[in-house]
Order: C-alpha cells, then sequence, then structure tokens
C-alpha cells in the first residue's frame, strides 16, 4: 500500500513548487500571489528510492463558515486525515508568523508523524527564521529550496525516518526478522577515467558496470547495492566531472547534473583521483562542492599499483588535501588499485569511520566547557573599539555537525574566529575530515526598549 504525505503550511510558502519538485513536474501552479492552490491535488513522488503519494493542499488559512477559504481549508483538513504523515512548511526568509504557531498546533492534534519543513533557505538568509522553528516543538527542520532543488538529501533523511521500512519477500514458512540498519549511501565521483567504475566492479565481484580506457564511458549515475564484511552500502558510479569550459554536448551536461544529484543524495561521497596525474585544480573544486553539499568526505587515489615509492607521494597527497580544502582538514586519503583490490579494505573502513564522524553529536555540558575555554584562550577581537560578547553554543543538527554560537553582534564576528572555532572543535571533538557548519546567532537585548524610550 502507498505511503501518502499531506504538504501543508499557511499560504503562499511554496508548497505548491515543493509538491512539483517531488513529483517531477509542474502539475500544481505556482504563482506569488498567495492561495493559487484550493483544491487539493494528489501525484506519484519520488525522492531518491522512496516512492510515495504525496498530496498538494490550499494554504491554512482562517474564514467564516460556508465561505471559500473555509470550504478550502476543509479540503486541507481532508488531506491530513488521508495522510500517513505530514509536511508541515514554513517560509524560512519570512520567520514564523502568529498563523504558523496556530496551525503548528493544529498539526500536532493531527497525531501524525510531522516533517518540519524550511523552505525557501538558499544561503544563510533562511537561518534565523529555521532556528526559530524549535519553539514549535515540532522537532529539527529541514532547511531546503523546492525552486531550487536545494536540501533534497536532508528531506530524504528526515522522511524516510518517518517511513516504514519496504517489505521484503519471504518464504511463508520462514519468517526472516527485517534488517533495521539502513545502508550507507556512497557516491564515488571524480574526473574522468579515474577508474571509479572499476573499483565498483572489484567490490562486486563480477563486470557489473562498464570499464574502458576511453574517458566518459559512465553517463548515468547507476546504483548497485554491496554487502561489505556485515555493513550494507548502496554505491552510486557517476560520470566523470570536467571543467564547465569543457563540457559541450548536450548529453554531456545532463550526466554532470546526474552526478551532482547523486552527490546530494550521498551521505558519504569518495572523491577518486589518478596516482599517475598529480592532485589537480578540478579535484579541488570537486572536493570544494562535496563541503558546501555538507557531505562526509573520503579521497581515493587509484592505480595505485602503478607507481613506486609512493609513501611519499601520499604523504605529499595528505599535505595538499590540508593546505587546500582547510574546511575538511583531515579527511582520509587512501591509496588504492580498483584493478587489484589493493587498498580496499582501507577504504570500505574509511568510508565507515567518515560516516560515523559524519551524524556525530556533542553533548552539550561538554561543548560550552570547550565553548568556554577556546574563548578564553583565544578572545574574539573587538570591533570598532566595542568588545564582542560569545554566550554559548549547542549543537542544532549532525549530518553534518552544526552548531550555534549565541552572541552580541553576530553580524561583526570575523570570519577568521569562525575559522579558528571550526579548527578547535575539529581537534577537541575528532570531527576530522567532516563537514562543520557554524550559525551566529544575536541574544535578545533586554534593555533595547530602555534606549528607544531615552531617545
Amino acid at each position: 500500500m502507498s505511503f501518502t504525505i499531506a504538504i501543508i503550511g499557511r499560504p503562499n510558502v511554496g508548497k505548491s513548487t515543493l509538491f512539483n519538485r517531488l513529483v517531477g513536474q509542474k502539475l500544481a501552479l505556482v504563482d506569488d500571489e498567495p492561495g493559487v492552490t484550493r483544491d487539493r491535488r494528489e501525484g506519484q513522488a519520488r525522492l531518491g528510492d522512496l516512492d510515495f503519494t504525496v498530496i498538494d493542499t490550499a494554504g491554512l488559512d482562517e474564514g467564516p463558515r460556508g465561505s471559500l477559504t473555509a470550504r478550502m481549508q476543509e479540503q486541507t483538513e481532508a488531506a491530513i486525515a488521508a495522510a500517513d504523515a505530514l509536511m508541515f512548511v514554513f517560509d524560512a526568509r519570512a520567520g514564523l508568523t502568529p498563523t504558523d504557531r496556530s496551525f503548528a498546533d493544529f498539526a500536532r492534534r493531527a497525531d501524525k508523524p510531522v516533517v518540519l519543513v524550511a523552505n525557501k533557505s538558499e544561503g544563510r538568509h533562511g537561518d534565523a527564521g529555521a532556528l526559530e522553528s524549535y519553539a514549535l516543538g515540532l522537532g529539527d527542520p529541514v532547511g531546503v529550496s523546492a525552486e531550487h532543488g536545494e536540501g533534497m538529501g536532508d528531506l530524504y533523511d528526515a522522511l524516510r525516518s518517518v517511513m516504514p521500512e519496504p517489505a521484503e519477500e519471504v518464504d511463508e514458512e520462514e519468517i526472516v526478522e527485517p534488517d533495521m540498519s539502513r545502508p550507507i549511501r556512497v557516491a564515488i565521483v571524480g574526473r574522468p577515467n579515474a577508474g571509479k567504475s572499476t573499483v565498483i566492479n572489484y567490490l562486486l565481484s563480477e563486470e557489473r558496470l562498464l570499464t574502458s580506457p576511453e574517458a566518459g564511458t559512465t553517463r548515468d549515475s547507476i546504483s548497485v547495492e554491496l554487502n561489505w564484511k556485515g555493513r550494507d552500502f548502496r554505491i552510486f558510479d557517476t560520470a566523470g566531472l570536467r571543467r564547465r569550459s569543457r563540457i559541450e554536448a548536450k548529453l554531456e551536461k545532463l550526466s554532470v547534473a546526474d552526478t551532482l544529484r547523486a552527490v546530494r543524495f550521498a551521505e558519504v561521497v569518495v572523491l577518486m583521483t589518478d596516482a599517475q596525474n598529480r592532485f589537480e585544480e578540478q579535484d579541488l573544486r570537486i572536493a570544494d562542492l562535496i563541503e558546501r553539499e555538507g557531505r562526509a568526505l573520503v579521497i581515493a587515489v587509484n592505480k595505485w599499483d602503478l607507481m613506486k615509492g609512493g609513501s611519499a607521494r601520499i604523504a605529499s597527497l595528505r599535505n595538499d588535501v590540508d593546505h587546500w580544502l582547510p574546511q575538511v582538514r583531515g579527511a582520509p586519503v587512501v591509496a588504492i588499485s580498483g584493478l587489484t583490490g589493493e587498498g580496499i579494505d582501507g577504504l570500505m573502513t574509511a568510508i565507515q569511520t567518515a560516516y560515523a564522524v559524519w551524524n556525530r553529536r556533542v553533548a552539550t555540558a561538554l561543548l560550552n566547557r570547550w565553548f568556554q575555554q577556546a574563548v578564553a584562550a583565544s578572545p574574539p577581537p573587538a570591533v570598532s573599539g566595542r568588545r564582542l560578547k560569545l554566550n554559548y553554543a549547542t549543537q542544532t543538527k549532525a549530518r553534518p555537525p552544526s552548531f550555534v554560537v549565541f552572541c552580541s553582534r553576530a553580524d561583526a564576528v570575523p570570519e577568521s574566529y569562525l575559522r579558528y572555532l571550526v579548527n578547535s572543535l575539529r581537534e577537541t571533538f575528532d570531527l576530522a575530515g567532516t563537514p562543520i557548519r557554524i550559525t551566529l546567532r544575536e541574544k535578545a537585548n533586554p534593555f533595547a526598549h530602555k534606549r528607544k524610550r531615552k531617545s
């Protein structure tokens, strides 16, 4: 039986845009004018390997009995009754409104799983609104941009957590206990002809994927299932990524878009490089893309069987990674050969380690003990003759580890000081190689109204 999710929220927060994104076509009308959607609309949605029915609803709003607004709300209530779970959408840029808070209570009374979606979260403009949403009591917000397709990987994780595990066919005479551990989603990316498909074929012990000395053999992102020493993986082989200036054919553009989509849905991304070619600028660009998408990173140096005296080269590469990519300092670097299998065990171990670090949470007490020591050891610089006061920190989510620092003047804290905090976090809590997010938030000034009164 299909799982059904209703998208609810006040008017003009982007519900229909998100609906169209999930069903993969423009079924619902979208306009800047609030209230375009009136009837509920159903569609078959697909997100990664999740298939479900999604219902677009009219914006929740209040109106007199019998009015068009009231009848629109009745349609929304019917959709909620028919749904197995809800996606409560709000506008992260506008922040919470009284209507959002009112209908959050309505969503709670439905007594169904709720995924809180902070739409329009592209850039940093929606950070404050997303943080406000914790007051709704609906769990961690999932930051997305329905219009641009950002945050779909995080939305996948949130939806997977509220959906039942897919039923497995079993012999009627034998009941097998379902395996509750989810496979780690791994995307293998890199420049063309780095040996990505060869490595996957070695892992599967079969010629599952086409390989050729000619670059560009792989065009689609191919997903394969793998069990490695008792741990399940879903591995995506992807098309090679060249510099944008060299991409001319329409088919290659589509292949690159498919690769970027695989990166967004992955949890760990393996950046495969060729040992015969030094670590090039394009590799750095790909690694930076992985960090910006917030994915755990493992760097694999393939064709190591062709190298001599490789220990010095791998040390040099390690130094290059830490120098050029300080935002993922300590990312694992593994020397492998997809042809002979050299280093494959180390690669799979590195993937699991990176995944564990990516999911790590730090206890609030330990975090603030570190925070006080870090600030005392190196206080933030004064800006325009005024001292910056950093109060405390908390971790808002993992995947990747994300923290909020409450302070007096968020816009005045220099980027260099944030880098200091990130490096200190990485060293203190063993967060090597994973992206770390720090958001600054100002505490409300209790004396602000007194200053206004004097003026």
